[in-house]
């Protein structure tokens, strides 16, 4: 199964794709690490958003996409052009999303601990939420 995990800062939607086998999860090689929305935040920028969100997800044949759940209040709450983010994702048709809550995160790395330190996968530090939302979406399957 291949799982494309997604935290939503700001106007990008950062990307990590993880495969899930026998032997252990893989991180596929893909050009991508975001996907930014347009500054002026018009329909059109979120249908251009969308649309290439979808063509990622075919062009490497995800099955699952994951999203880190946006807080709606608190300190930590997620700001209004994430919410449309989020949306935008979750409406691509024929596209299997969930969302995970930060503590649905937790308490997926706490049953199933990574086996190996986040800097030994070769991603990027801001792929790191996105890595962790998609290996606790593998793990919940």
């Amino acid at each position: 199964m291949r799982i494309c995990g997604v935290d939503l800062t700001g106007s990008d939607a950062v990307i990590c794709l993880l495969t899930q086998g026998e032997a252990g999860f893989n991180l596929p090689d893909c050009k991508v690490r975001k996907i930014s929305l347009k500054k002026k935040h018009t329909g059109e920028d979120l249908r251009e958003f969308q649309q290439e969100f979808e063509k990622l997800m075919c062009d490497y044949r995800v099955d699952k996409v994951a999203i880190k759940e946006r807080m709606p209040k608190g300190k930590f709450a997620g700001g209004a052009i994430s919410f449309k983010l989020e949306s935008a994702i979750q409406l691509i048709s024929d596209l299997n999303v969930t969302l995970l809550s930060s503590s649905q995160i937790k308490a997926g790395l706490l049953e199933n601990p990574l086996s190996i330190d986040f800097s030994e996968t070769g991603l990027k530090v801001f792929q790191e939420n996105a890595f962790k939302t998609a290996y606790v979406a593998c793990q919940s399957d």
